[in-house]
This record gives C-alpha cells, sequence and structure tokens, in this order.
C-alpha cells in the first residue's frame, strides 16, 4: 500500500485538523468530538443543519460546512458511523431555539447512533427532526443497509436544506423541502478499482483488468453485477437508463445532473462522462438547469462515478441557485 498517511488511528484527525487550518476564518474544529462547524454557528436566528458518517467520503461531509450548506459535520473513522457520544455533543454544540435538522445517509450503523443520540439529545430539550437519504437505485438491501443507500445525491438534499435554512426557514419546513428532494433525487454508480482504507492496509475489492463493478456501493459494497470493461458511453447509458427510469423522470422535466467522480477518476474523463449524460438528457427532452462535474462523494481512492438526476420546480431550482460557501475552492 502506497498512501500519505502519518499513524492510520490518526488520520481523521490530522485530516480534519489540515482542514480547519486552511479554513482559519470560516471553519472550527472541536478536536476531542471529530467536529467541523462553522465560525459562526450555532445562530439563533437559524436552524442548525448537521450530518455525519464515515470519513472517506470527503470533500462530504465535513467539506461542506460553510454558509447555505452544512453547520456542522461529525464523521467517524474511515468507513466508519461516528460514535453517539460524538453525535450527541455534536447536537449540544449546535442546539438553537429554532431547532436542529440532522440529516443521515440511509447505512445501518449511521442510523443507530444518530437515532440514538436524539432520543438523548430530545432528554435534554434539545429539539431535533431527522431526514434519511437513500437515493440509490442500483441496489434494494446492501451489506450495509436496509432499503436503498444514500449516496451522491446527499449533495441535493444539503444544498437546498442549507439554502432553505440561510433564509430563514423553520424546522418543520426544512423537513418538508429536505424529504422532497430526497423524493426526487436518484443516483447509480459504478467502479473500475477498489480502493484501501488506511487502517486495512489493502483493498476492500478487487477486480480483474478487464472487470468493472456495476452499482457499487460508496464502501465497496457489492452492485448489480461484475461485467466487462466497455467504451464510456455504454457506462453512461446504462446508468442513466436505471436512473431516469426509477421516479421516473418525464419529457419537459428541469433537472440537476451531476456527474460524481469516487475518488481516482481524472477530471478529463468526467466531462467526457458528462458529455453523453447531457446528450441522453437533450434526446429524452429533459432540460438542464443546473450542472455539477466533480467529486462530491467520493470513496477513497477509487476509480469510478456516480450519474444523480434531481427534478427540480421553482422552488428547487431557487434553492440550487441561491449561494453557498464552502472549502471546496473554485478559481
Amino acid at each position: 500500500m502506497k498512501k500519505y498517511v502519518n499513524d492510520p488511528e490518526h488520520f481523521v484527525s490530522e485530516m480534519m485538523e489540515g482542514l480547519v487550518l486552511a479554513n482559519p476564518d470560516t471553519l472550527r474544529w472541536k478536536k476531542e468530538h471529530n467536529i467541523i462547524y462553522r465560525a459562526d454557528a450555532p445562530r439563533d436566528d437559524k436552524v442548525s443543519i448537521i450530518q455525519g458518517s464515515g470519513s472517506g467520503h470527503e470533500p462530504a461531509h465535513i467539506m461542506a460546512v460553510g454558509k447555505g450548506m452544512l453547520d456542522a459535520a461529525v464523521p467517524g473513522n474511515v468507513f466508519a458511523a461516528p460514535p453517539m457520544d460524538y453525535i450527541v455533543e455534536c447536537f449540544r454544540l449546535m442546539n438553537t431555539p429554532k431547532g436542529i435538522l440532522h440529516l443521515v445517509n440511509n447505512y445501518q450503523g449511521d442510523r443507530m447512533g444518530w437515532e440514538m443520540a436524539r432520543e438523548m439529545a430530545e432528554a435534554e430539550d434539545i429539539r431535533t427532526e431527522l431526514v434519511v437519504v437513500n437515493d440509490d437505485v442500483a441496489v434494494e438491501d446492501s451489506t450495509y443497509t436496509v432499503g436503498r443507500r444514500g449516496v451522491a445525491g446527499n449533495f441535493f438534499v444539503i444544498k437546498a436544506a442549507g439554502a432553505a435554512s440561510e433564509q430563514g426557514a423553520g424546522l418543520d419546513e426544512l423537513v418538508r423541502i429536505a424529504s422532497k428532494v430526497n423524493d426526487q433525487v436518484r443516483t447509480m454508480g459504478m467502479a473500475l478499482t477498489g480502493c484501501t482504507p488506511p487502517a486495512k492496509g489493502e483493498p476492500i475489492f478487487t477486480l480483474a483488468d478487464d472487470e468493472v463493478e456495476m452499482g457499487v456501493g460508496i464502501h465497496g459494497e457489492p452492485g448489480r453485477r461484475r461485467d466487462k470493461m466497455k467504451q464510456a458511453d455504454a457506462f453512461v447509458e446504462e446508468l442513466f437508463e436505471a436512473v431516469s427510469q426509477d421516479i421516473p423522470f418525464e419529457k419537459g422535466d428541469r433537472v440537476g445532473l451531476m456527474i460524481n467522480g469516487l475518488g481516482g477518476t481524472p477530471i478529463s474523463e468526467l466531462y467526457l462522462l458528462y458529455r453523453k449524460a447531457a446528450l441522453l438528457c437533450q434526446d429524452r427532452g429533459f432540460e438542464v438547469i443546473q450542472n455539477y462535474v466533480g467529486e462530491y462523494c467520493t470513496s477513497l481512492e477509487m476509480a469510478g462515478f456516480s450519474l444523480t438526476l434531481v427534478r427540480l420546480d421553482d422552488e428547487l431550482e431557487q434553492l440550487m441557485k441561491a449561494p453557498a460557501e464552502v472549502p471546496i475552492r473554485v478559481f
């Protein structure tokens, strides 16, 4: 294994320290509980929005902390849910008179920890609400979940809820908006390679030179099937078909389209993949209002990508276009 690692046990904390050192004016770090939070949070005039999951998916979730997005994120170790006591402390730290919305991707460890922490927070009179994200169409049940997994579509839920919170929406309204986005967003991914968690020291799965995994999970969970290597357009067509037919999307729909890299795919290849996805949207009569090409929810250094479509109306379009300030800088 070749990785830039000091001690694997300190991988997450050293990453988080680096993030805060690079953003000293906007981010704060509670080291003992692995919490990254906005320098101006909590605020009495807005609902706090928080999330946490395993590390290894960066920029999700700690690099989505900022104005118009998350108020705080509490990660666990690589591909591991955060400890319950860390989550409870995040609730305490982000408590406001307007309450807290916590977003949870649909993984058993994440849901168990957050739901137990929520009970403890409410026993301390902290008002919270929960929205579970489950946008992955690849499989209904997986190694980690009962029901569909939460993957890159999580970005759209954060974006809409974060923008609405900045505009003063109350907790019940934010639950409605986050749930609405979750109902309208669908994702599927694929991988060309596995990935290696620092503490494991070997790939979590391997593929032959001519093999791919269709429908892979972001922790390396099996997808729909192993397949042979093909031209790029063929992969985009399969993912697009699976995603667009799930709701289904219809001619005339306004959509957001995301091509998300899983950590090891060059940006040039992501734009090549976006080209075909955008052309398929044109062919189906979908109007692409917002597009996203880059890394939003990764799996360490896995070579692969996911395709996400979200159906937009006037309300969601306005929220997606609202300004946001996070550590992912574009020059």
